[in-house]
């Protein structure tokens, strides 16, 4: 099958020409778009979760020679996560080339975290498959480069963060309450405050729950940390 325009930029943005264009097909095909004759991209997605762990890590390991596992998994998780490879996908202009059903279309699935951060990693096994690990390496340290400089030295979540300032302080863990929800169905903007049980809190909005309530963890811990 021979790729149209669109795909051929985005392969042109991935810096990869597929031999075998199906793989790349289907590394963007979502489950609401899939057919029997038109198969989804969960298994590539698998795949490329593993591919993509194994480049990272060993990046990790050779940025940092001195480093040990502790300090190392925080940023491992950081660089792996949905919301990074989302955020690499967005960089990348996946979202427009990937194909979905109706129902998603309506709901913003072109720019939901979850769908972006699986396709991402379809994208890593559809490399890996058309053309070696290597392929799939370059790629990924090509692609992840900016974000491998620069990870923090302590990369874990907002919210696992404050929830460890809490304990070690004899406090209960946050509790991240939703206050407001703005924008039409297919693009909401949530606004969620993370409150401690010593009654300080604060605020933040994001596209999605998730991404509010690190936003609002990471201006509280800001907030009693004097950051």
């Amino acid at each position: 099958m021979q790729l149209g325009a669109d795909l051929k930029a985005f392969s042109h943005r991935l810096g990869h020409e597929f031999t075998d264009p199906d793989l790349l097909i289907r590394a963007l095909t979502h489950a609401s778009f899939s057919s029997p004759q038109r198969p989804d991209n969960q298994r590539l997605e698998f795949l490329g979760d593993r591919v993509l762990g194994l480049v990272i890590a060993e990046a990790m390991l050779e940025a940092d020679t001195s480093a040990r596992e502790g300090q190392l998994a925080p940023r491992f998780n950081a660089l792996v996560r949905k919301e990074t490879c989302a955020a690499i996908a967005r960089d990348i202009g996946l979202g427009d080339v990937l194909k979905i059903g109706r129902s998603e279309m309506k709901s913003g699935g072109r720019r939901k975290d979850a769908l972006l951060g699986d396709a991402m990693e379809a994208v890593i096994a559809a490399v890996y498959r058309d053309a070696g690990f290597q392929a799939a390496r370059d790629m990924v340290l090509r692609l992840w480069k900016t974000r491998i400089e620069t990870v923090d030295s302590d990369a874990r979540d907002a919210k696992t963060s404050l929830q460890e300032w809490a304990q070690a302080r004899g406090l209960p863990p946050p509790d991240y309450i939703e206050t407001g929800r703005t924008g039409p169905d297919h693009a909401p903007v949530f606004t969620i405050e993370a409150r401690l049980q010593n009654g300080r809190s604060a605020s933040a909005s994001a596209p999605s729950k998730r991404a509010a309530e690190q936003a609002a963890a990471k201006a509280l811990m800001q907030m009693v940390s004097g950051g």
